[in-house]
């Protein structure tokens, strides 16, 4: 049997862009390569919202394309995440930055940011916790974007 592929998505609190990633990058497994066994998370890289449900923007606007991400709890990343994963995923480039100080020497987990694996034209998917609804949708279709790019990088590496 092939062996489990692990996927961690991070952004700073845990409740707008990593849940999105984790519940779109779901959606993408189950419709374009059921074939992996692929298992999901995301988390933070700040304790702020530890226990939380995403914020409802991000419901709302996941839920627009039927993604629920309402389940989600929100979780501070770990050293431990760097062996237990096979992928760490920053959303922008200060979180992967804080990802790296944590990472540890013997991590086996491949860190890099989330549209490293597409050419969106951007490094970091924007926060949109301070804006308006658009930057919720600007956020799923990067992540879409992203998680498209990253379904192939496995299916390259993994097959």
């Amino acid at each position: 049997m092939p062996k489990q592929i692990r996927v961690l998505f991070v952004c700073m609190g845990n409740i707008c862009r990593s849940p999105t990633a984790e519940g779109v990058f779901r959606k993408l497994h189950r419709e374009l390569a059921p074939e992996f066994d692929i298992d999901v998370d995301s988390a933070g890289t700040h304790a702020y919202h530890i226990g939380d449900a995403p914020d409802p923007r991000s419901q709302a606007a996941a839920l627009e394309r039927g993604i629920d991400i309402s389940g989600h709890r929100g979780r501070q990343a770990m050293r431990e995440d760097f062996h237990e994963f096979d992928y760490v995923i920053a959303m922008d480039s200060e979180n992967l930055r804080r990802l790296q100080a944590l990472q540890p020497k013997d991590g086996r987990a491949e860190l890099r940011l989330l549209l490293e694996y597409v050419n969106a034209g951007l490094r970091d998917v924007p926060d949109p916790y301070y804006g308006g609804s658009g930057g919720f949708e600007r956020v799923l279709d990067l992540v879409e974007q992203g998680g498209r790019g990253l379904l192939a990088h496995i299916r390259k590496n993994h097959s």
